[in-house]
């Protein structure tokens, strides 16, 4: 069985045991959070799908860990005209692992 999470506008495929990095959420090591917005249920023979969530459905996953992902570098120039700027960014993330779906 797995279900399709929308979580921190990204889409994410997830069964139960998985580990999955979403945007930052705000709750504490350990803690339990609910994912509530469940686009699609498929249990290997029926699909259930949303519109645009379904109703009363919903995976349970534990906070494994704040941190920072890889350094992305923005760089921009224009030739012959001695411009150029470089920045980077490094984005938030929550790890959590899958506890429970629940239908």
């Amino acid at each position: 069985m797995f279900m399709i999470v929308e979580q921190g506008g990204f889409q994410f495929k997830v069964s139960q045991g998985d580990t999955i990095r979403v945007p930052l959420i705000n709750a504490e090591k350990g803690q339990e959070v609910t994912l509530d917005k469940v686009l699609l249920i498929s249990d290997g023979e029926a699909v259930t799908v949303g519109t645009p969530v379904v109703a009363g459905a919903q995976a349970k996953a534990t906070v494994l860990e704040h941190g920072k992902g890889d350094k992305v570098l923005i760089i921009k120039k224009r030739r012959r005209e001695d411009y150029k700027r470089k920045n980077g960014h490094r984005q938030d993330f929550t790890k959590l692992q899958i506890t429970a779906l629940a239908v």
